[in-house]
């Protein structure tokens, strides 16, 4: 089987030597509309990538990862109690890199009651080492009645920035546009892709109504859309717009999406992670390009 990093070199050839772009350009920001922040399109995943002992060999890869998210100009990383022991991989991460201050860093809160998600929280505030979230979501809506208002509560004391829901599955996408709707949110974070364009019928529309900054998980389809793509080369369209790999063609595709605040790829890999960044620099295509890069990817 055809591997990501078999496509970057196959479509780039050596532009896995090529020095960060954020040393020489600066990567495309967009704003959180609750507070006018402006944060990099391109940011951090750590769901089943960053599930893994710190005392393994696994852990030593994860550091570069991390470096080449910051070098490549990255500031938002997304994680959750659901990761298994991605919050603590992530807090010892920043640590080893010193990159604490540097990160937006987002979790989420995922259990039924108050007194289980104020603990759970907490404990994702030590692993993660931070004593301010910037970002807490309540993960797949999960008893989101119960842990909004303590999310409010939080947010009011100073103990978070934003507040937010999420989804990864189209069936829950009624509710979520129902909460959406009736409650006020910073963020929502949803699955959205050229495999899965659900999410542009009501939830990215009424995202935009609402000014509410759109995380967006699952971009590549856990990579199914590598696989469509596995094999074929780089179409003469990726040129224009400073494409070297399909993956920038993928993650470009859904920052072009006006609505998009951020997209979180995840990546166990220091140059997949490096192709992932590169996606946040230089030209976006139009609709008219994105409309065949959907087509060629299939």
């Amino acid at each position: 089987m055809t591997t990501r990093r078999e496509l970057i070199l196959a479509a780039a050839g050596t532009a896995l030597g090529v020095p960060a772009l954020a040393a020489t350009a600066a990567p495309i920001l967009r704003k959180v509309p609750y507070s006018g922040e402006a944060v990099p399109v391109i940011g951090l995943g750590t769901s089943r990538t960053f599930d893994v002992d710190p005392a393994s060999p696994a852990f030593q890869p994860l550091v570069g990862v991390m470096e080449e998210f910051f070098a490549g100009g990255g500031r938002l990383i997304d994680s959750s109690p659901m990761y298994g022991r991605a919050e603590g991989v992530t807090g010892a991460l920043l640590g080893k890199t010193r990159r604490q201050g540097a990160a937006v860093v987002a979790t989420k809160v995922w259990t039924d009651g108050r007194d289980a998600g104020i603990e759970q929280m907490n404990m994702s505030f030590a692993r993660l080492g931070v004593t301010r979230m910037d970002l807490m979501q309540v993960h797949n809506l999960k008893d989101w009645r119960t842990h909004l208002p303590v999310l409010r509560e939080w947010k009011a004391a100073g103990k978070i920035r934003y507040l937010g829901i999420t989804t990864s599955f189209a069936p829950q996408y009624a509710d979520f546009a129902a909460v959406m709707r009736a409650e006020q949110l910073d963020f929502v974070q949803l699955n959205y892709s050229i495999g899965e364009r659900e999410a542009e019928k009501v939830l990215l529309p009424l995202a935009r109504d609402r000014g509410i900054a759109v995380l967006v998980n699952r971009p590549f389809m856990r990579a199914e859309l590598f696989r469509r793509v596995a094999g074929r080369t780089l179409p003469g369209w990726a040129r224009d717009i400073g494409c070297e790999s399909w993956g920038q063609a993928m993650l470009k595709w859904i920052v072009a999406h006006p609505v998009v605040t951020c997209v979180i790829p995840a990546s166990a890999k220091a140059a997949n992670m490096r192709d992932n960044m590169r996606a946040g620099f230089g030209e976006l295509p139009d609709e008219a390009l994105r409309a065949r890069i959907a087509a060629d990817v299939g």
